[in-house]
């Protein structure tokens, strides 16, 4: 049992630093910046950070600046956007044409507003 126990917990460990499904195949580059490590996935013009240093980070905000850095080094383009947490983050790429399109675009939504009285309304919307 006790070996079942550690062999499952390496196989959960083995998971953590690897990539997200929409970079696996694609080609990695480790960056050190600062007293943060990176590995960069680019795929098109859309890439990921994850940053496999030791050290402490409580939020995006600590390490997004040297994220940045380091996905601009190795995409040569400029980061439009970052999202994520400070383990993985995901990026999309400005290479001269504009960011693309988001991966999963947001629905436009018609709505129609009704008036139950003074205080109180009610917004029905529906996915066009």
């Amino acid at each position: 049992m006790r070996y079942a126990l550690t062999l499952l917990v390496l196989v959960a460990l083995a998971g953590c630093g690897g990539p997200g499904p929409a970079f696996r195949g694609a080609p990695v580059t480790r960056v050190g910046f600062g007293e943060h490590m990176f590995d960069i996935r680019v795929k098109g013009r859309r890439a990921e950070a994850v940053r496999v240093s030791p050290g402490w980070a409580p939020r995006l905000a600590a390490v997004g600046p040297q994220a940045v850095f380091a996905i601009e080094r190795v995409s040569g383009c400029r980061v439009d956007r970052l999202t994520g947490d400070q383990a993985m983050m995901r990026a999309t790429l400005d290479c001269g044409a504009g960011a693309p399109e988001p991966l999963f675009p947001r629905p436009y939504l018609e709505c129609d507003a009704f008036d139950l009285d003074d205080a109180v309304g009610e917004l029905i919307c529906y996915p066009f």
